[in-house]
């Protein structure tokens, strides 16, 4: 089978598709051939090395994907051969108290395909019933492998770390990202007025059309004075937040008394400073997530499957041209998700 994989850190030249032996399936496992693989920053990050994770190389990367069953262990229940699935991105013990109450997210072991563990961009890979879903049938392969990461993520924040609830004030960053994609669609879903941030005009007009109530440009110096403005001057219950350095201080200003900040990632960089005197005065919250439960992702598939998360995509290319999907994601100001799809 070939797969993609990378024996040192860099840029997007040093992935490389390669032949190797399909995996050797245990009885708890099944295995999935891999239809199509979403991208996400997350690719970008492990591939140049990230500060304090050493990785065994040569490493596969990928954390998203969606394909079809093709073997079953033998102790392996209520799946069958055929079967379209999506993956589910996290591990975990699965024995821990965290884990037994529901909480994988939150286990001490907890880890993401493609970051701490071997990643899904090979032809077939075997995983554990807990790492699949049924796929939407609304979508198509590479629809379906645009979801996982960015909508579990997404709705962690937003429903279980934020505690959106109708009739608050929603700020979502970077409209035109695969998280904030899903954003806003679960921030409205949820019932919130939704303001809406984008770097590029272009994106600014998805973020309208994934129904953002107000759109705003986080490039422009001063939007979180457009916040209190729209708002008359009380600011966003819920500020959801994943570009930081360049968009912190802004951020933090178009927070509301007893407003929550949740941040899941720090594309621009991961240095922010925090008033703490406006921090206690206020009354806010500053909130860290990462990924969600596997009862999160499931909840996720039946939104996508009654059409209320709806994956955008930017390009599809084949497996083979994963050094050109790299650099789109990277260098072109991807307008939702890279995926790539096809072997051959």
């Amino acid at each position: 089978m070939k797969r993609i994989q990378f024996e040192e850190h860099g840029k997007s030249s040093v992935l490389n598709i390669v032949t190797t032996n399909p995996p050797v399936l245990l009885a708890n496992q099944l295995l999935v051939e891999t239809k199509a693989s979403g991208l996400n920053h997350l690719d970008l990050w492990i591939r140049r090395g990230l500060p304090g994770l050493n990785i065994p190389l040569p490493h596969v990367p990928g954390s998203d994907a969606a394909g079809v069953i093709v073997g079953m262990g033998s102790d392996v229940e209520g799946w069958s051969v055929g079967d379209e699935v999506v993956v589910q991105p996290g591990t975990f013990c699965g024995s821990c108290a965290a884990c037994l109450d529901g909480k994988e997210d939150m286990c001490p072991s907890y880890g993401i395909l493609g970051e701490t563990e071997t990643g899904i961009q090979q032809q077939y890979v075997a995983l554990p019933e807990s790492s699949l879903g049924k796929k939407p049938k609304n979508l198509s392969f590479s629809e379906a492998a645009a979801l996982p990461l960015s909508a579990l993520t997404s709705w962690n924040m937003l429903k279980n770390r934020a505690g959106l609830i109708a009739g608050e004030t929603a700020l979502i960053l970077g409209a035109g990202s695969g998280v904030g994609v899903m954003a806003i669609q679960i921030a409205k879903y949820l019932g919130a007025r939704v303001i809406a941030t984008g770097g590029t005009e272009q994106k600014r007009d998805l973020a309208s059309r994934l129904g953002a109530d107000e759109v705003l440009n986080h490039r422009e110096a001063g939007f979180g004075k457009q916040v209190k403005q729209l708002t008359e001057k009380r600011g966003a219950d819920v500020v959801f937040e994943h570009i930081g350095e360049a968009t912190w201080g802004e951020s933090l200003k178009a927070l509301a008394i007893g407003g929550r900040l949740v941040t899941c990632g720090a594309t621009t960089g991961i240095s922010g400073s925090v008033n703490l005197q406006h921090l206690f005065f206020k009354r806010q919250s500053i909130l860290g997530s990462t990924m969600g439960s596997v009862a999160d992702f499931q909840q996720c598939l039946k939104l996508a499957d009654e059409g209320v998360l709806k994956p955008v995509l930017d390009k599809v290319l084949p497996f083979g041209q994963v050094k050109a999907a790299h650099d789109q994601l990277e260098f072109h100001h991807a307008f939702g998700k890279v995926v790539l799809e096809g072997w051959s």
